[in-house]
């Protein structure tokens, strides 16, 4: 918890930068406006939009805030520097930053000397040069500038003198933050915190000895940042290793996006920094938005979301084993590190084989049924649960099939309709690809009988399409019922054709998601059992709110 003492600490987003080198991550500049309003309204102070200039699609993004600023959040461009043997004065892709017109400018310059004389094919001295040109020339022009030391561990480990000029060169030219790169991702949090004592040792030693002067006075040491790559798993511990050594900002993303294994995941940071350390990075209000903006960002730039994800992911707050649900329930301390509204989330009960009675009285009281552990009928239910599972469902994913089976064992659930039967063809032309399929079904509504036929792209498209067919006339509500995804798993492969499949379909109506399971060594009778109990679920939601609305009227 924090308070109006605790230490603040500044927050960097680097997701539509860094995040965005992620293989197979790409996004538009609707996305990205999308995104940076997100975090601004996550209350992240720092928000690095691209490099402006090199491509159009960053220019534009920064042009557009410029027309439609963010609330609270500055917007920073980022850029290296400039070129050897030039002048940033002359320099072109400076004049693309100014133009991007972000009061901050985050300029990124070699801290290892492999990298001048390797990378850059130029002398020590001219690298540093080229930090004190660049940064010199911006702030001429009234930019403040954030000055990131690219591979600065690799490069103090090499040749510590070296690196330290660098950072002694961007101070003297007027960068503000300087912020410490672990950029291959390699080093390891003891490390981290032994090198940036040394920073902040050296470098306040370096302001001390210099005079004072009547126009400036004694200058103050910049504050030191802090970005860290995943690369040996480290970079979330390395990050408050830099803090607790005295770092005052954290670069990161959310998720955790970025090039190779990604960056310092911000979803784990801004909790564990904020709820443990004791730091202020956002509001206690803005906390409990971290688990909807890392599902919004993994939403835009449509990557499945970490359902382990620690803190946001589905899964975080999740108790499965029996002796586990049984402690949460007398007292959640017993299983949960904090609690799960701090951060947005929730807990959740699973329902699996391993469950114990307590997983099942949990679970059916988050559906509103109260069950009696001392009747026979919460036993059977558990009784059923681990010999359906036994047999390959999956009923931790398909909460709406579980609902389903208590109704049944507590011999309330309702016969909306029922199949009769069911048949599929599907077109076969030789020399040709097709999926055209035809599905025919009876089924039957208040003992009338009805058979109808529809297409569909596959046979369990067509199959839905057929029912949905035969039951909107008498239940129109199924029209706003959309089958959103479809998942099959074998569960036996080495049985061959004769294996058993498992089929997940998760339906919706636009303001609720849910998810069925049918298992069947036929794939179309799976499909079958999940589409069905798919739409009995959604009836059943209906009905449900409207015997709610007439209760409150």
């Amino acid at each position: 918890m924090t308070t109006n003492s605790s230490p603040q600490l500044w927050l960097y987003d680097t997701t539509l930068r860094d995040g965005t080198q992620r293989e197979g991550l790409s996004v538009s500049i609707e996305d990205k406006l999308r995104i940076a309003r997100r975090l601004d309204q996550l209350g992240i102070p720092f928000i690095e939009g691209g490099w402006p200039g090199a491509n159009p699609k960053d220019v534009q993004f920064f042009w557009q805030l410029q027309e439609d600023p963010l609330k609270q959040a500055e917007i920073v461009a980022f850029c290296s520097t400039r070129r050897p043997n030039s002048t940033a004065a002359t320099e072109p892709m400076l004049q693309d930053i100014l133009a991007a017109g972000t009061r901050w400018v985050t300029i990124f310059g070699k801290s290892w000397d492999l990298h001048v004389t390797t990378g850059l094919k130029t002398t020590l001295e001219e690298n540093l040069a080229m930090i004190r040109d660049t940064i010199e020339y911006l702030r001429s022009q009234g930019r403040r500038i954030i000055y990131d030391a690219e591979h600065w561990f690799d490069g103090y480990k090499h040749n510590r003198d070296y690196a330290l000029q660098t950072l002694e060169a961007a101070i003297a030219s007027g960068a503000e933050w300087l912020v410490l790169c672990d950029t291959n991702g390699g080093t390891l949090p003891h490390e981290i915190s032994q090198i940036v004592q040394d920073v902040i040792s050296h470098l306040s030693l370096v302001i001390c000895q210099e005079p004072m002067t009547k126009d400036k006075g004694q200058r103050t040491i910049p504050q030191i940042g802090i970005h860290t790559h995943n690369d040996s798993e480290m970079a979330v511990a390395n990050a408050i290793a830099a803090v607790m050594a005295g770092a005052k900002m954290v670069q990161g993303t959310i998720n955790g996006y970025g090039e190779r294994c990604g960056n310092a995941n911000l979803c784990s940071l801004i909790p564990n920094l904020q709820l443990k350390a004791g730091y202020s990075c956002i509001t206690e209000d803005q906390l409990t938005q971290l688990t909807e903006a890392s599902r919004f960002v993994s939403e835009v730039v449509n990557l499945a979301p970490d359902e382990h994800a620690p803190f946001v992911g589905r899964s975080a707050f999740a108790h499965k084993g029996g002796i586990h649900v049984s402690a949460v329930e007398r007292n959640p301390l017993t299983y949960e590190h904090i609690q799960p509204e701090q951060v947005g989330n929730r807990r959740r009960i699973v329902i699996s084989e391993q469950s114990g009675l307590s997983n099942v009285l949990a679970k059916a009281r988050s559906f509103g049924i109260e069950l009696d552990q001392q009747k026979a009928e919460a036993r059977e239910i558990l009784q059923r649960l681990k010999d359906l599972e036994s047999e390959g469902f999956q009923f931790e994913a398909a909460e709406a099939s579980f609902v389903l089976l208590m109704h049944e064992a507590l011999g309330g659930r309702q016969k909306f309709f029922e199949v009769k039967g069911f048949q599929v063809h599907c077109d076969l032309i030789e020399g040709k690809e097709t999926s055209n399929a035809l599905a025919t079904v009876k089924v039957a509504v208040d003992g009338k009988n009805i058979l109808e036929a529809a297409e569909g792209n596959g046979p369990v498209a067509a199959l839905d399409a057929a029912l949905r067919k035969a039951l909107v006339n008498f239940y129109p509500q199924i029209a706003t019922f959309d089958l959103t995804d479809y998942k099959v798993r074998i569960l036996n492969g080495h049985t061959g054709t004769a294996a058993k499949t498992r089929v997940l379909v998760e339906s919706g109506n636009g303001r609720q998601r849910w998810t069925t399971v049918g298992v069947s060594t036929n794939i179309l009778a799976a499909s079958y059992q999940a589409v069905v109990e798919g739409l009995e679920y959604g009836l059943l939601l209906h009905s449900q709110a409207e015997a709610a609305v007439k209760a409150s009227s």
